[in-house]
Parts: structure tokens; C-alpha cells; sequence
């Protein structure tokens, strides 16, 4: 059976007008709703309103429009069952073999942050969602499209066998229906996370969770949708012997996963990861700041009245393991900048944009790979996945909340300074409280147990992932020490409380004379009380920054 009717209901009319000509031009009668069937028609394509099919015109301002048994009739009639096509012909109904839908903008409404919950409940679509599931469904029959891209495959499958259902078309047409379902998959994951998270707290599912659940443990959803598409198929994962690809939100997506790459060799799985934590580090230092990555960790960090000068600053942490690693910047990278980065072997820099001086600079390292990162639209909200942290475990999904870092939460630029407390005799001096603001904006993205040193705006030691408190204060001092750095009068951070003595013991041991740290362990007495014996100045935040 040959191809003779097409539905077109469209909101992104990209190339419609072409595509419509194009099949009117084959034959096929052209059905259309509202404004689809105006811009048609002003493009001189001939086409039949629905409601002149149905004898119903469109209800409740354009809501109710193709909800009818005659088209849901000829869009769902298996072509290949005799009784089915002669009710169709009984009931006067023309089997619709081609449907032409994408849906109303829910995502982009939502990702404004200024639209209102009435705007996002309008661009739920309902009879858009419904003609593409009943067109996937009867895919031998119909050709399904949600992707004006996917229009010349359409028109090449006509003029191949005229459209004909079940024939050598079947594979692209299984193709077309797997997309439109993925479509409104994704379209309904967005309209439910977004309502799950406007409507608050929701029941547990479980009992054994419901006993202990509170409003804010309620906050996040009971059930997680989220959609994405495979943006690259990645070489392989963090190993040879592991396949991996790259997926992005298939609504919006932000961070790394909005970047533009404008330079360089195709992203691995590894530099994606570092990038991810490059860029999270930079952003939370004050500015201008810049942040060396490598494995996860940081390896350097610095702030100065330059970029340029913060950068230096950064590798100079560790030289030898700044080589081969990420670079994040949180201003527009100058020309100064990108010489200092190209005398250094880098594979990765991120920054929120680059100037054409920079570019020509580091456009001369072919290999050097460079990533724009754009500033997000709006505030985390927990409507998407942008704003939570997914962490896969064996047959299950661990989510959380994005630790805005403690840059934003607790430290520099003064945020949420009511929570620090100096809990020792000797209070921080100006040149300290500094440092120790500077740091507490680093050790959040130390993988714990985490300890930092540092002293005048750059970061001189890392302690990182070690099983024992006192050994990443102990690894700290000696890291430093091997790149050459006095730590005589510098300070620390920990991101999380000191059980014992023995970790303010070591620091000041190396030199250390200021310290921040959460507090909270009840040896916090015995830890005070060692800091006053060597002089120490000790602050209290209240907030713990673990990153594992």
C-alpha cells in the first residue's frame, strides 16, 4: 500500500515548508493543525485543516485537536489485517501513512528562569505525545518523524517503494519509531522531574526508608527520570579493555557537558573526568584563580591580580605533576595567559572563553585540546540533571545534591561567614584568614581524607585519599617540601573534623601556623587544646566538604 496521506503538527518548523511541498509533489494529501497548517498554507502548500477530516474544530484554544477516532483510526489500522483497513473503509476513515510531530518547548520553557509554573504546565504537550506513540507503534505502516533531519530519509523511503509498509524500508522505519519513542521518553522524564521537584517532598516507597524520612531527606524525588543522548563514542573508558561514550542531558546541559571544543585531539574518558573536576575547582576559587588537575586531584591552584600570575602560581605547586594535566581558568583566558600555558605540556584547558590572542597562541599545539565552557542559566534547582550528583554502584544509582563547594558555602567572598568560629586562643591574622579562605575553597575538591597547605593565595601541598588523617597531613607537608616550598607560617584545611591530635600536631610540626577545619569530633577539646599548646590559630566552619 502505497503512501497517500501525511499528518504534519510541528512546532519546530524547520524545512516543513520543503518537506510538505516535497510530498504534496509525490501525491500525498497533506493533513495539518493550527499554526503548522497557516505557515503551509502561506508557503502555498495545499493542505486540509483537521478538524475538516474529524468535523470537529479545535477545542479549548488549540488543546483538543487531533484527539479523534479518525485519525488515531488511520494512523493505528495494521495495514497488513483485511478487517482493520475495511472498518477503516467503513467508517469513512483514510489510513494516515505518514506522521510529522515534534512537541511543544516544555524543556526550554523551564531552563528560563524567569517563566512561571502555569507557562510550563502549557507546553505539556498531550496530542503530539499521543500521535507519535500510535505512529511508533504501527511502525510497519507508518513513517514516523520527530527530526527535521531525518526528512530526506523520509522522501528517499517514498521514492524507493513509494512508502510501502513492510517492505525493504522496515529497518529505517524500526529506526524512526525507536526515535520518536525515545523523544517523548525524554519529554515526559522532563515534565516529571519537574514536577516532582516543584511539588516537594514525596512519600517513600519503601517503608524501611518511610521511617526515618524527614522534609529534607523527602527532597528529592521518589522516582529519578532523566534522558540522554550519546553525545561521542569515547576510544575506550579509563582502561583499553573498557568501552565508554559520553552522554549529555538530553534536554539541557551544562559544565562540562555544555562545552565547545575550539582546539585539539578528540576528549578521552579520562580528560572529561578532570576537566569536570578542573572546572568545578576554578570555578569556586576567588578570581582571577586557576586550577591543575591530574587524576581527579588537584595538583595546583592559585589565586593573584592576574590570570597569568595565578596560573604560575598553580603549576608551581608541582611542576612534575602539572605536566600532562588540565588546566581550568575561571576568566576569559588573554594572550599573557595562554603563553604561560603553552610552555608547559597541558592536554586539556577550560575556561569560560579564550580571545583571539589566546586562540592563535595555543591554536599552534594542535593536540592541545580547548574547551568554552558557558556560565549556567539559572541556580540549581533539582529539576534536572545538571543539578545532581549520579553515581553509579553494581544495579543501583546513588544521588545527592551538588556540594556547592565551600567556596560558595562557607568561605570566600565572605558567603556564610557566620559559621566559621575560631575556636583557639590565637586568632588568624589577616594574611592567614586569607589563606585559610583560599584554601577552604580547594579542599572540597580533594578526594578524602583531604589536607591542603598553602600560604598567599596558592596552594603548596595535597594530601589526598589517604586512609588516615595523618597520613594525607603527613603527605601534604612532604609533597610540598619536593616541590621546593617553605611552609614556615603557612596555613591548612581539612575537610573533614581531626579525630585525634596527631594531624594539627604534624602541621605544626612542618610550620603551619593557621588551620580550618569543620570540627564536630568529640575529641574537638583535646584538638583545641594542642593548637593552643603550639600556638596555633584554629577555625571551625561547621560545614564538612568529603569528596570520595
Amino acid at each position: 500500500m502505497k503512501a497517500r496521506t501525511a499528518l504534519l503538527s510541528v512546532y519546530d518548523k524547520s524545512g516543513v515548508d520543503e518537506f510538505a511541498a516535497a510530498l504534496h509533489d509525490r501525491g500525498l494529501t497533506l493533513l495539518s493543525t493550527g499554526g503548522t497548517a497557516r505557515q503551509l498554507r502561506d508557503a502555498g502548500v495545499s493542505v486540509t485543516e483537521v478538524g475538516e477530516v474529524t468535523g470537529q474544530a479545535e477545542m479549548l484554544g488549540g488543546r483538543v485537536k487531533t484527539l479523534h477516532p479518525k485519525i488515531f483510526g488511520g494512523i493505528l489500522a495494521r495495514r497488513e489485517v483485511g478487517e482493520q483497513m475495511q472498518e477503516l473503509e467503513t467508517a469513512s476513515v483514510a489510513p494516515i501513512d505518514v506522521v510529522v510531530v515534534n512537541l511543544y518547548p516544555f524543556a526550554a520553557t523551564i531552563a528560563d528562569p524567569e517563566h512561571s509554573f502555569a507557562d510550563a504546565l502549557e507546553q505539556i504537550d498531550i496530542g503530539g505525545v499521543a500521535l507519535l506513540r500510535a505512529a511508533a507503534k504501527n511502525f510497519p505502516g507508518v513513517i514516523v518523524l520527530v527530526d527535521p533531519a531525518d526528512y530526506p530519509a523520509a522522501l528517499a523511503m517514498i521514492d524507493g517503494d513509494g512508502g510501502d509498509a513492510n517492505e525493504s524500508s522496515h529497518g529505517e522505519r524500526r529506526r524512526l519509531a525507536a526515535k520518536a519513542i525515545a523523544h517523548t521518553a525524554a519529554y515526559d522524564a522532563a515534565i516529571s522531574q519537574y514536577l516532582g521537584a516543584s511539588s516537594g517532598a514525596v512519600a517513600s516507597a519503601t517503608a524501611a526508608v518511610a521511617t526515618t524520612a524527614t522534609p529534607e531527606r523527602d527532597a528529592l524525588p521518589e522516582r529519578l527520570q532523566f534522558s540522554f543522548e550519546r553525545r561521542q563514542v569515547l576510544r575506550y573508558g579509563e582502561n583499553p579493555h573498557q568501552r565508554a561514550a559520553f552522554y549529555v542531558p538530553a534536554d539541557t546541559a551544562a559544565g562540562i557537558a555544555a562545552a565547545e571544543q575550539l582546539n585539539g585531539k578528540e576528549l578521552s574518558y579520562n580528560n572529561i573526568l578532570d576537566a569536570d573536576a578542573a572546572w568545578m575547582l576554578a570555578r569556586w576559587l576567588p578570581q582571577p584563580g586557576a586550577a591543575v588537575i591530574k587524576h581527579m586531584n588537584p595538583c595546583g591552584a592559585g589565586t593573584a591580580p592576574t590570570l597569568a600570575a595565578a596560573y604560575v602560581k598553580a603549576r608551581a605547586t608541582d611542576p612534575t605533576s602539572a605536566f600532562g594535566g588540565i588546566v581550568a581558568l575561571n576568566e576569559v583566558v588573554n594572550e599573557e595567559t595562554a603563553h604561560e600555558i603553552a610552555s608547559t605540556f597541558i592536554e586539556v584547558v577550560v575556561a569560560p572563553d579564550f580571545s583571539s590572542e589566546a586562540l592563535e597562541v595555543l591554536r599552534a599545539k594542535a593536540a592541545l585540546r580547548l574547551l568554552r565552557v558557558p556560565e549556567p542559566a539559572a541556580p540549581l534547582s533539582m529539576t534536572s540533571a545538571d543539578d545532581l550528583e549520579l553515581r553509579g554502584v553494581v544495579g543501583g544509582l546513588l544521588v545527592q545534591e551538588r556540594d556547592p563547594g565551600a567556596g560558595v558555602a562557607c568561605g570566600a567572598g565572605g558567603e556564610g561567614r557566620e559559621r566559621w568560629e575560631c575556636v583557639s586562643v590565637r586568632r588568624p591574622t589577616p594574611q592567614e584568614d586569607a589563606d585559610l579562605r583560599f584554601l577552604w575553597s580547594v579542599v572540597p575538591a580533594v578526594r578524602s581524607n583531604a589536607i591542603v597547605v598553602g600560604r598567599d593565595g596558592q596552594l603548596l601541598g595535597v594530601g589526598a585519599g589517604q586512609m588516615s588523617r595523618v597520613d594525607s597531613c603527613r603527605f601534604a607537608v612532604w609533597k610540598a617540601r619536593e616541590a621546593g616550598h617553605e611552609l614556615g607560617g603557612a596555613a591548612a584545611a581539612s575537610d573533614a573534623f581531626f579525630p585525634f591530635a596527631d594531624g594539627v600536631e604534624s602541621l605544626a610540626e612542618a610550620g603551619v601556623s593557621a588551620v580550618v577545619q569543620p570540627g564536630g569530633s568529640k575529641r574537638d577539646p583535646e584538638v583545641i587544646a594542642a593548637a593552643d599548646r603550639l600556638g596555633l590559630a584554629l577555625v571551625h566552619t561547621g560545614a564538612r566538604h568529603f569528596r570520595h
